[in-house]
């Protein structure tokens, strides 16, 4: 997990854990205090979830970043491979060529 999730993770239990206390605390009616962590609870509840879509999001984007980078390798080094075989095709025909030349030679003789 990356120190901003965590940093966002801590800043949003210091805020639930410090508006239970508060409302726990607090000199008010048992049913008034209910309704209130009721809505607290909704409130961080929500909290929560917009923090994991957003870091869903950016857990997203990074392997999407990675896997483009990856693609784009990938194709380079096919590309590059493609290339050098081109080098070696060349080189054996070149190779073979002189073989039958000689081989041409050898059987005049």
């Amino acid at each position: 997990m990356s120190d901003s999730s965590n940093t966002i993770l801590g800043i949003l239990a210091g805020t639930a854990l410090g508006a239970t206390l508060g409302i726990l605390f607090a000199p008010d009616k048992g049913s008034s205090t209910r309704r209130k962590l009721v809505e607290q609870s909704n409130a961080l509840a929500e909290d929560v979830a917009n923090s994991t879509a957003q870091l869903k999001e950016q857990v997203v984007d990074t392997f999407s970043s990675s896997k483009d980078n990856l693609e784009d390798k990938m194709e380079s080094l096919v590309s590059s491979a493609s290339y050098k075989t081109e080098d070696v095709i060349t080189a054996l025909e070149s190779k073979l060529k002189e073989l039958k030349a000689k081989n041409r030679k050898l059987q005049r003789s």
